[in-house]
């Protein structure tokens, strides 16, 4: 195991040689926007987008040995060279601070300078099949759970954060949340942003559990995780009451204001999101887009929140911890799970948001969790009813963020509503058997990468135009889903036709 230039920041290496490393490696951002190495052997020539290893921020034999292995024995050299670049771009490009000894780490999401808790668990989501054959990959993943352990316990509605005091690193000054009024007031010198969203504590469970799964490791179960366990259970009771009580008081935990300079608008009424009934779904400001919700309970972050809470009680019963948590984790993930079915599904259609009122918001946004991810997130079979006909709907006009053109896909209103997002199409590879629909997916992805052979965020179905040349979780996602096929659909992607599991 090679150390990345993050992991130096750890151990004894002079100031000035590690001033010297940093200098000399080009900005990731910079870096991103033109084509760099030779380029590959398919017609769309795509280029070799990995920074050199001394400016990698964590390298991972393990990882590397997996690089190769596709790239092995992949049909098609254009997709070969995609994995290549993408599976490894979140250890290439967002460790900033690792540290094995105060099992600590900060990573980064694309070009924004801070821990965001929702990306950091997609973007580490690939790597879980190895941590058990990598101790330094499984050491830096459980130092980001701690980390992260540290932020939820404190701030459990917020979803980014500055890096940890020990870093060394200084606290980023974010623009957007200038103006901002944020209840439960927050410190800017820890919180990056503090819009509420459910799946930003998803992310956090699932990181742990994922971790626990691959490495039957509990040590990071300590006393900060079970306070971090405790704010998320507070959450869920608080975003689960109405917006009003028997007598018309208004019922407030959380509020955000927005405005004032800020990315997003405010959110209505003082803060406090549309009305909402209690209906045993949570409730969430902000969407996993960022943007605000237009009805509170947002189906596919409560479909995330629990599966996620059923997995983190198996992980307690099997560790034979916190039997009280446990038992409170199943009951929450049935309530939820029951709500959702009840409440969001009509006529065999999910809706993507609803208020407990009757209004129902049929629409799905590009990030997960969304409507078209469920099968990913575990919530049902990609043959379910509901599954199949909402596909369907959010796959065609029937979403008013669908568009097609010259590229197609699902988007959303973070951009506007004709730049579809290649991560769409990610989800739906995850939400079918079918070989036409995933090859058709597939090589959607691959031909409008913009020549530069990266997931971008959005791009026009006019032009071309994208947005973020550099966009860690789709990157990850993306290597994440060709591991999927080269288990589930070997002959689509294989010379061989022949399963492949990283490790064996």
């Amino acid at each position: 195991m090679k150390l990345g230039f993050a992991s130096f920041v750890s151990t004894a290496v002079a100031a000035s040689a590690i001033a010297g490393a940093r200098a000399a490696c080009p900005d990731f951002t910079t870096f991103a926007q033109t084509p760099q190495g030779n380029p590959s052997s398919g017609p769309l020539a795509l280029p070799y987008m990995r920074p050199s290893p001394e400016c990698r921020t964590f390298n991972s034999s393990a990882v590397e040995k997996v690089v190769e292995d596709l790239k092995s024995r992949l049909k098609d050299p254009d997709l070969a060279r995609l994995f290549e670049n993408t599976f490894p771009n979140t250890l290439d490009t967002t460790v900033k601070y690792f540290n094995a000894t105060e099992n600590l780490a900060f990573i980064i999401t694309g070009d924004i300078t801070a821990q965001w808790l929702r990306d950091t668990a997609n973007q580490f989501a690939p790597y879980h099949v190895l941590l058990a054959q990598d101790k330094e990959l499984a050491t830096l993943v459980k130092a980001v759970i701690n980390n992260e352990a540290r932020y939820v316990s404190e701030y459990p509605y917020c979803g980014a954060f500055q890096p940890p005091p020990e870093s060394g690193l200084s606290p980023s000054h974010n623009d957007w949340a200038d103006g901002v009024t944020v209840n439960p007031p927050v410190n800017n010198q820890t919180v990056f942003e503090c819009k509420y969203e459910i799946d930003s504590l998803c992310g956090f469970l699932k990181l742990s559990r994922t971790y626990y799964q691959a490495t039957n490791d509990s040590s990071f179960m300590n006393t900060n995780w079970f306070s971090a366990i405790d704010s998320i259970f507070q959450v869920i009771w608080e975003q689960s009451q109405a917006t009003f009580d028997d007598n018309f008081n208004l019922v407030s935990y959380y509020n955000w204001t927005g405005g004032n300079g800020a990315l997003s608008p405010a959110v209505p009424n003082g803060g406090n999101n549309a009305p909402r009934a209690y209906t045993g779904l949570v409730g969430t400001h902000h969407r996993p887009s960022d943007d605000i919700t237009t009805f509170s309970f947002l189906t596919p972050a409560n479909a995330m929140l629990s599966v996620e809470l059923s997995h983190i009680a198996d992980v307690l019963d099997a560790t034979h911890q916190a039997q009280n948590v446990s038992k409170l984790a199943r009951q929450y993930s049935s309530t939820i799970s029951k709500a959702i079915w009840e409440h969001t599904v009509v006529d065999d259609v999910f809706a993507y948001e609803t208020d407990g009122f009757g209004s129902r918001y049929v629409m799905d946004d590009a990030n997960v969790p969304s409507l078209l991810s469920l099968p990913y997130l575990g919530f049902l079979d990609t043959n379910h009813p509901a599954y199949v006909k909402t596909r369907k709907v959010v796959m065609s006009r029937g979403n008013p963020y669908y568009a097609a053109r010259n590229f197609s896909g699902v988007g959303g209103p973070h951009v506007d509503a004709w730049h579809p997002w290649p991560m769409s199409h990610i989800s739906a590879i995850y939400g079918t058997d079918s070989d036409s629909e995933i090859l058709n997916s597939l090589y959607t992805i691959a031909n409008n990468t913009g020549g530069l052979g990266l997931i971008h965020e959005s791009i026009s179905i006019y032009n071309g135009q994208y947005t973020r040349p550099w966009f860690a979780w789709a990157n990850s996602y993306f290597g994440e889903m060709l591991l999927d096929l080269a288990q589930r659909k070997p002959h689509l992607i294989f010379t061989d036709g022949k399963p492949y599991t990283p490790g064996q």
